[in-house]
């Protein structure tokens, strides 16, 4: 990646569906201001949403960090959450952990990894059982 136009950084709090989603709607709205096109803020908006999401719902929170370069967006979600236990599973669309309370308020469809793979060009999922996940997405421009 080329020097970062611009880094950002979000705290996501755990269990948290108020404020969920403002990380990615904050660089998704940034995006749209500097000018980027619209499938390149849509595939960043969505892939950082769906992990965004995943850390209120299955992590204990974590960190975003957002680095907006002239060829690429790339986002880091690092969570202090319980791991993910089977990644191949986790991948596959509509497995789900989520907890009964968390589907009945319309989330944990199990679509979430799924979908950070489909509307990102690279994902990278580093997991250790009781230490946490860090997955990084990254958007290509070109």
């Amino acid at each position: 990646m080329s020097e970062a136009l611009l880094s950002l950084h979000y705290h996501v709090s755990p269990d948290d569906f108020q404020t969920a989603g403002e990380a990615s709607s904050d660089v998704k709205n940034k995006l749209k201001k500097m000018g980027f096109p619209p499938e390149i803020v849509r595939k960043v908006a969505i892939s950082m949403y769906e992990g965004e999401i995943n850390m209120v719902i299955h992590a204990y929170g974590g960190e975003i960090t957002v680095d907006i370069g002239m060829d690429e967006v790339r986002a880091v979600l690092k969570d202090k959450g319980p791991g993910i236990q089977d990644i191949g599973k986790a991948m596959e669309a509509g497995y789900s952990t989520a907890s009964e309370k968390v589907r009945s308020m319309g989330f944990g469809a199990g679509m979430g990894l799924p979908n950070m793979k489909k509307y990102s060009d690279e994902m990278k999922i580093d997991t250790e059982i009781g230490v946490g996940t860090t997955v990084t997405l990254v958007v290509r421009l070109a």
